[in-house]
């Protein structure tokens, strides 16, 4: 009798077992949590254009958004902190793009950086795109975030956005009153653990929209 018991009961888990674990993954994989919105319809970059006369855009473009202001020599460790670290890891995604605004003014020292940047990745998605202080401001205040611009037009802080011009972020950050809208590019650690996190989850949601997309068009 015992003996039969310890016979089910190891049908059983065998049984169960494969059952649980399909279940399980199986919630996994359709369970994705998004990366919250925190600030909607920021503004588009008309008016500025980068060191080959061109214009640029957010709409359609997951961007990395930075505002080094007039004094790009003080931002250099931290551009080369993002080419680092998000950057080359993520230039490869199709619609990616790093887009630095400066005022206009700044274009040669914006090409000496450049050469640089290009020692660490090739830079055909990062873009030095210059306007009026005016436009930089507008864009700036457009995220509204909890940063401010110092008196050079900059910040070391740098923002996630997303193809609808939508500013993605942390709603329930450990900082900040929980929110957290950018990214400070002087400070590695953020940058190598919650940034790169970030840009990660942004970017499979859009892999897995393509995705299904793709799935739905064989159907």
């Amino acid at each position: 009798m015992q003996q039969n018991l310890k016979k089910y009961l190891v049908l059983g888990v065998l049984f169960i077992l494969p059952i649980t674990a399909y279940i399980f993954f199986s919630l996994s994989t359709n369970y994705f949590k998004p990366l919250p919105v925190l600030t909607e319809n920021v503004s588009e970059l008309s008016g500025f254009t980068t060191l080959e006369n061109k214009p640029v855009q957010l709409e359609n473009r997951i961007t990395i958004l930075g505002f080094f202001g007039k004094d790009l020599e003080e931002h250099r460790a931290y551009a080369y902190n993002l080419a680092h670290k998000i950057y080359g890891k993520n230039r490869a995604f199709k619609e990616f793009q790093f887009v630095i605004l400066l005022p206009e003014g700044t274009e040669e020292q914006a090409r000496n950086i450049d050469k640089k940047l290009q020692e660490i990745a090739p830079t055909d998605s990062w873009l030095f795109a210059f306007g009026s202080e005016d436009r930089i401001k507008e864009v700036f205040h457009s995220l509204q975030s909890n940063f401010t611009l110092d008196s050079n037009i900059s910040t070391p802080y740098v923002f996630i956005i997303d193809k609808e011009r939508s500013l993605r972020g942390r709603d329930d950050d450990e900082k900040d009153g929980g929110r957290m809208y950018g990214f400070d590019s002087s400070n590695i650690a953020e940058i190598n653990n919650k940034m790169s996190d970030d840009v990660k989850v942004l970017l499979a949601e859009y892999r897995r929209a393509l995705k299904k997309y793709s799935s739905n068009r064989e159907i």
